[in-house]
């Protein structure tokens, strides 16, 4: 056994990586690596830890690909400093293998979220969009898209003092402007739920395709599903998003307007990131609400609480089959023949309208269906004017006799 390969199999609880970093314990993993708690021993606060995947076994070539991709996402994250991303902090080599170290944000993800409670309330969900878009506004401006937005990569701190904080987090196969890194023709890395259509079809990621992606995180946040529904077959769910199979929203309620436009099938029909944050927050702030409160202030109910479907230990009744969002980031997909015809964006139906009469008042009771014509008020009127004349004429005369 290698060197290499031993420090891959020793790393656990009280792991040192180059010397500085003491794991603790593990956060979570995937197909693209583990992520560790770990403390900085020299600086004293916690991190967090991205132990890229294991390089053992695998040809030097393709170790070497990963090794790069580790850097890559490192240079990449590094260049973007905001409050409501992920900071990365440092790489350090551990055996000639990259281990990101990023801030450590005490937190649930939107994906955890939704597996407490069905659907996020849509002001909200508008309000995390707002903050999640203006970290990537900046990303953008950076020359950097993320090519992963998704509910597993936004989080909401759930306790101390940075309590709702919402961060976008997993700049993992982000791509820069400038990195001149070939990609596989035809080949496509994601998550396929939260694809844009043209990303299916084997176009490069764009700004325009982030819109997209954080649309579809948005509208699964509210609907409870992702826009193409939830399909175990990855090949099939990369046909529906292709075509732009949008389900129709029915409980985004005041922000269905704001999600349809984010998806819309053409890139060019999108708001920018910047218009689509300015929208999302102008929702979340109401009529004559401060925009800069909105994306700066934490994730916060009216008596200063974080959301019960954000706090460290929220359970809620059994997840349905349903409701297992696609969490994964899947590489190597082929991508969707280009000619596929795009659906549109599904509209909301017009709402159709009472019957006049029980609209401007609904306590009269519904007219029979033989009903008895009434005579026309204004002969009612005279009538009534006629009496009263008699009345007073009566009156009159019974006082000067």
């Amino acid at each position: 056994m290698t060197e290499q390969e031993q420090s891959k199999r020793i790393a656990g609880p009280d792991y040192l990586v180059a010397g500085r970093y003491r794991l603790r314990s593990k956060l979570g993993s995937g197909g693209m690596g583990a992520v560790w708690l770990a403390q900085d021993t020299l600086l004293h606060r916690e991190v967090a830890i991205k132990q890229v995947t294991s390089t053992a076994g695998l040809t030097e070539e393709a170790a070497q690909e990963i090794r790069a991709r580790a850097m890559r996402e490192g240079r990449i994250a590094a260049k973007l400093s905001h409050d409501h991303a992920i900071a990365m902090y440092d790489v350090a080599l551990e055996h000639g293998d990259p281990w990101l170290v990023m801030e450590y944000l005490p937190s649930r993800s939107m994906a955890q979220a939704l597996n407490v409670t069905e659907t996020l309330p849509p002001l909200q969900v508008a309000q995390i969009g707002a903050q999640v878009a203006d970290a990537l506004v900046d990303a953008h401006e950076a020359g950097i898209v993320h090519r992963d937005i998704k509910p597993g990569n936004i989080l909401i701190a759930d306790r101390g003092r940075a309590a709702g904080t919402v961060k976008i987090s997993d700049f993992g196969i982000s791509r820069a402007k400038s990195d001149a890194t070939p990609t596989q023709s035809g080949v496509i890395t994601g998550t396929p739920a939260y694809f844009a259509p043209e990303v299916a079809r084997g176009g490069d990621p764009t700004e325009a395709s982030d819109v997209f992606s954080l649309g579809a995180t948005l509208y699964t946040a509210t609907e409870g599903q992702p826009p193409f529904g939830i399909d175990e077959d990855s090949i099939a769910l990369l046909h529906r998003v292709a075509k732009a199979e949008i389900m129709r929203p029915v409980k985004s309620a005041e922000i269905t307007d704001a999600l349809l436009h984010m998806l819309e099938p053409d890139p060019s029909r999108r708001p920018t990131m910047s218009e689509a944050r300015d929208l999302l927050a102008s929702l979340a702030a109401g009529a004559g609400g401060n925009l800069s409160y909105v994306l700066d202030s934490p994730l916060l109910e009216a008596d200063g609480t974080v959301p019960f479907w954000a706090r460290r230990g929220a359970a809620g009744g059994q997840v349905r089959r349903s409701n297992r969002l696609p969490t994964s980031t899947i590489a190597g997909l082929p991508a969707v023949d280009q000619n596929v015809p795009l659906g549109n964006v599904p509209r909301p139906g017009p709402r159709v309208p009472g019957p006049p009469s029980l609209a401007v008042n609904p306590a009269a009771p519904a007219p029979s269906r033989r009903s008895v014509p009434t005579p026309p008020m204004a002969l009612v009127l005279t009538l009534i004017a006629i009496a009263a004349i008699a009345v007073v004429v009566l009156t009159i005369a019974l006082i000067t006799m």
